[in-house]
């Protein structure tokens, strides 16, 4: 049983380490074509049909690339797609979120204060939100709205806007920003899969027969591409935010996410006009960095939680609290780590709990038994540098203790 728990922490550190490898495979080749596909030149001697072209060197070579803006004249033998780093990013990143998210609900996923439902239920809502994400965006880009480029991202900006407030209304502000991150990043991945991918089989299948492809299935292609390139960014920040309360466990939550996409497309901004040859809008390096600021400002104001109700141990959590070693178990946490792990942490240089971990309470300990376990009894992980000199017999007790209420029944 005890082993199971750094097995499954190990599960999620290997989705985790998938996750970074194909992100980086994906945001790499999207971010390489989009960069190439701005940068084509006309030639003349350019073959028919062929939009542009682009001399590039690298590794020792020189490539020499050309653009058909909706086909060539005939199939290539050799064709290569780009689609695995997306579907393999997106799989690997619903099941961190399932190993984390849903394992953990209790911890992760469910803020009592904030919304209080059943594990299944909050699962539930998870799913559906993800989903129906796709579903409300592509609708919008299929509609009449879909046709004007810029009124489409204006609103669509809007969506992210009422998905960002939505989102804190729902769950944990860790989980808020994780699900805002999900939810863009299932836009992204059901781009290539249910847009770019298929309306290029439809290209290649009119090749194959001989006809003459539709211009139009480029068009819709390239604006789903777009929406992408814009979109990255914001994702990788909501990903990583988890490490960091001050973007997620503050009052305007929110408001930092929604600042986020702006500063997304600020920067993206300047590499494309940079790779379009049109110049250097330095001015996007001025809004990016004043967005900051603004967001570093907005972390400032704590976020008041409603005490109205006390709360009530879970059966599960009971165990641990019920245990005899609890009291010396308590006195421990609350002796070597809650100057970190508290509300108000008072230990310099602290601001605010490492990844909003509050470990000042009976029922927070109880909640936070397994990280307890694994970081500070199975590992040395806690405290950092054992800065507040956590002796082997202490380590020993929380492990007996987490080990023993483990085994017992609820």
């Amino acid at each position: 049983m005890f082993e199971l728990a750094i097995a499954w922490d190990w599960l999620g550190f290997a989705a985790r380490w998938l996750h970074v490898i194909t992100a980086i495979a994906w945001i790499g080749s999207s971010f390489y074509f989009i960069a190439l596909d701005l940068g084509l030149r006309k030639a003349p001697d350019l073959p028919p049909g062929a939009y542009g072209e682009e001399w590039q060197v690298h590794g020792g070579g020189f490539y020499h690339i050309q653009k058909y803006l909706v086909a060539p004249s005939r199939m290539p033998e050799d064709l290569i797609w780009f689609k695995w780093e997306s579907y393999a990013t997106w799989l690997s990143g619903f099941a961190l979120l399932a190993i984390v998210y849903y394992g953990s609900a209790d911890l992760y996923l469910i803020d009592p204060q904030v919304l209080n439902v059943s594990r299944t239920t909050a699962i539930i809502i998870s799913l559906a939100s993800i989903a129906g994400g796709w579903i409300i965006y592509d609708l919008l880009c299929k509609s009449p709205l879909g046709r004007n480029t810029t009124q489409l991202m204006v609103i669509l900006y809007f969506v992210l806007v009422l998905m960002a407030w939505g989102y804190t209304q729902l769950f944990t502000g860790r989980a808020a920003f994780l699900h805002l991150g999900a939810f863009t990043a299932t836009i992204m991945s059901a781009n290539v899969f249910m847009i770019i991918i298929p309306n290029q089989k439809k290209v290649v299948a009119d090749l194959i027969a001989g006809r003459t492809p539709d211009p139009k299935y480029g068009v819709i292609a390239k604006q789903r591409s777009t929406h992408n390139n814009y979109l990255t960014l914001p994702v990788i920040f909501l990903m990583l935010s988890n490490h960091n309360p001050l973007a997620f466990g503050t009052k305007y939550n929110w408001i930092i996410a929604s600042l986020v996409f702006l500063m997304g497309v600020t920067i993206r901004h300047w590499f494309n006009t940079r790779h379009a040859r049109k110049g250097s809008p330095t001015w996007t390096w001025l809004a990016t960095v004043l967005l900051f600021i603004v967001i570093m400002w907005l972390s400032t104001e704590p976020k008041q939680l409603d005490n109205a109700g006390e709360a009530q141990a879970s059966t599960i959590q009971q165990k641990y609290i019920n245990t005899p070693e609890f009291e010396t178990v308590r006195d421990t946490v609350l002796g070597r780590c809650s100057m970190c792990h508290t509300a108000e942490p008072s230990w310099e240089g602290i601001l605010v709990p490492p990844k909003g971990v509050i470990l000042d309470s009976d029922i927070a300990i109880a909640a936070h038994a397994k990280e307890i376990y694994l970081h500070a009894a199975r590992s040395h992980a806690m405290p950092p540098s054992n800065l507040t000199g956590m002796s082997a017999e202490e380590r020993l007790l929380l492990r007996r203790w987490y080990e023993t209420a483990s085994a017992s029944k609820p």
